[in-house]
């Protein structure tokens, strides 16, 4: 997740190795409208290795860990794995079929969330006596941010606008309402597909 813009890429992995998370790493970058400056990542050991350091010395890539034991570190990050991936996907799958349907969901998501769906972004808090008056920008989506912080090439403005409007909100909503439906139905064990934001932890 982009902190400045709120962007957010998700992807499956089937593995926590060095190289899947590598590989991962990688296939985000590429997807991104704009330039990855710097990576902040958590203490697991498929972040914090040799082969990450290098790739980030060699591309001029910032490289920052959270502190141990602090969870609130990665807060931005969590707040949307909650709203994103526990909520939306649900379980955890364990075959390659489910991995490949998880990313088709994940690519549908994608548009939804950074062009469809503004958000609000804090932008300050007071405190006033017991209580904390919070101030928030105009809601706005991720792409509109990044286009108002002038980050986006034409190149990727064209493309992800082409994405957006070939496939229109409603749409989108619908094709991501399917691939959900089809992830679901490769979760281990049988039942029924939940609906989308219907889950429970």
């Amino acid at each position: 997740m982009d902190i400045a813009t709120g962007w957010t890429e998700c992807t499956g992995l089937a593995n926590k190795t060095q190289d899947a998370v590598f590989g991962a790493l990688q296939r985000l970058r590429a997807a991104l409208p704009f330039p990855l400056l710097g990576i902040d990542s958590d203490n697991g050991s498929e972040f914090l290795n040799e082969r990450l350091l290098r790739y980030c010395r060699r591309e001029g890539l910032t490289f920052t860990r959270c502190r141990a034991y602090h969870k609130n570190d990665q807060a931005h990050v969590e707040e949307r794995n909650g709203a994103l991936v526990r909520q939306t996907i649900g379980d955890r799958y364990e075959s390659p079929a489910a991995l490949l349907q998880l990313n088709r969901a994940y690519g549908r998501l994608r548009v939804q969330v950074n062009g469809v769906l503004p958000a609000m972004k804090l932008i300050g808090k007071e405190r006033v006596g017991a209580r904390v008056r919070r101030r928030y920008d105009v809601p706005a989506t991720p792409y509109r941010r990044a286009l108002a912080l002038g980050v986006v090439p034409a190149e990727a403005q064209a493309r992800f606008a082409a994405e957006l409007a070939a496939e229109g909100p409603l749409a989108l909503r619908r094709q991501l309402d399917a691939a959900l439906e089809q992830l679901w139905s490769l979760r281990v064990g049988s039942g029924p597909a939940r609906a989308t934001g219907d889950w429970r932890p």
